[in-house]
């Protein structure tokens, strides 16, 4: 796990941003990887500063940018994993279009959401997934939209590996993030973590009176099993695990260029600077 470390996190003391940034490491080194074998792309946000506290292959990239990003390095090199860190406003909200789009296409990339529901870095206004009526500073007076049901967009959109879990269960968000790189296809690991700082209302007591782990009853091929898991999130009840896993080809085995091997190979690149010049 040394290996993946940088400088060190300037997050807020509590905050569950620390636990997702070890969990990370913990997963990675769990699964065998090294800083130089795994690409990265994080977005804006307390989460995008992660970029700076994990050491591998990364961009920190545009708000809500970070998910074309990553698609334009598997199709590059698809031969390496490729994993996006973001908030749930940069994937949900400012990159809401490509996070749909990459559901629906089955990117063979995995999405990890910081989903604290509330835009922290700029301190503390509404964001996509908070409640309907909560009180922030965008929304004094309450909010008025209902909250997005990230899970359920995902699986009704074509992701095939859907899970939600909760940074009070670091040793759940290690399982389940290992589990999301090693599956093949677009992977949304939807992470519920505690803004101590500018949410007052959905704390670590909060999720842990509001949210259940998922039994072994549950059938994560089913979808519509996992439809009825994912809309409890409407309703203030947080399901914990895989709600949503089945096999279907990635976008990149559907590409007939890259039958013959990773784009990165082909000798045309080899001379990357006469390649730019015909652009020019």
């Amino acid at each position: 796990m040394d290996d993946f470390n940088a400088y060190a996190p300037t997050w807020c003391p509590g905050c569950g941003d620390w636990a997702i940034g070890v969990a990370l490491k913990q997963a990675l080194t769990g699964l065998g990887y090294s800083p130089s074998s795994v690409n990265m792309v994080f977005d804006i946000g307390c989460s995008g500063n992660m970029n700076d506290f994990i050491n591998a292959y990364a961009v920190h990239g545009l708000h809500g940018r970070s998910i074309p990003v990553a698609i334009g390095m598997k199709l590059a090199n698809h031969k390496m994993p490729v994993l996006v860190v973001g908030g749930d406003g940069g994937i949900y909200g400012e990159g809401g279009n490509h996070f749909i789009h990459a559901c629906r296409g089955n990117h063979d990339i995995t999405v990890i959401v910081h989903d604290n529901e509330v835009y922290g870095l700029t301190t503390g206004q509404a964001a996509p997934t908070s409640s309907k009526g909560m009180k922030t500073k965008s929304t004094p007076t309450g909010l008025i939209e209902s909250s997005l049901n990230p899970l359920a967009i995902a699986i009704t959109q074509g992701a095939t590996y859907v899970a939600n879990t909760f940074t009070g269960d670091i040793k759940g968000v290690v399982e389940i993030i290992k589990q999301g790189i090693s599956h093949k296809g677009f992977s949304l690991i939807n992470i519920l973590q505690p803004c101590i700082s500018f949410n007052k209302f959905n704390t670590y007591q909060y999720f842990n009176e509001h949210s259940y782990k998922l039994d072994e009853k549950h059938n994560k091929a089913d979808f519509n099993s996992a439809l009825i898991k994912a809309m409890e999130m409407s309703t203030e009840k947080y399901p914990l695990g895989v709600l949503y896993q089945v096999e279907k080809p990635a976008y990149h085995e559907q590409l007939t260029q890259l039958v013959a091997g990773a784009l990165i190979e082909n000798k045309r690149y080899e001379n990357f600077g006469g390649l730019i010049k015909e652009f020019f």
